[in-house]
């Protein structure tokens, strides 16, 4: 929930622009979230859990080349979008405690990810 609110909130963002405009459009309809995740399930198919977060992350490095080489002014703010994207799943829940109680809000675990996208994409977070 946190990913999609965060995903729908681009498109009327302060840094939004007309490619995170154009992808939040897309994702809206039936037909482009449909698209996304069949594109989804083809790149990790026969996939172990284990290596999820390392092909995710190697797509996220293709789409940062991909997004500097054809859309270098609007880059910058894509990439930050994508991590806030991220970013804002990993604070949805408080990570160890008890019955909701105590905990962290992003785990040492999330961090290192957060980090690893933040490297791959190429942006300071």
């Amino acid at each position: 929930m946190a990913s999609g609110r965060t995903v729908l909130a681009g498109k009327s963002g302060p840094a939004a622009n007309e490619l995170i405009k154009s992808v939040v459009a897309e994702y809206e309809s039936g037909e482009g979230r449909k698209s996304a995740s069949d594109q989804l399930k083809s790149r990790l198919k026969g996939s172990k859990a284990a290596d999820v977060k390392d092909k995710m992350i190697a797509g996220l490095r293709d789409v940062s080349m991909l997004l500097d080489s054809k859309a270098s002014t609007d880059a910058p703010a894509f990439k930050t979008w994508l991590h806030d994207i991220a970013e804002n799943a990993a604070e949805a829940a408080n990570e160890g405690g008890f019955m909701g109680f105590g905990g962290v809000p992003i785990s040492d675990a999330e961090k290192a990810t957060l980090g690893e996208l933040s490297s791959a994409l190429g942006i300071k977070a």
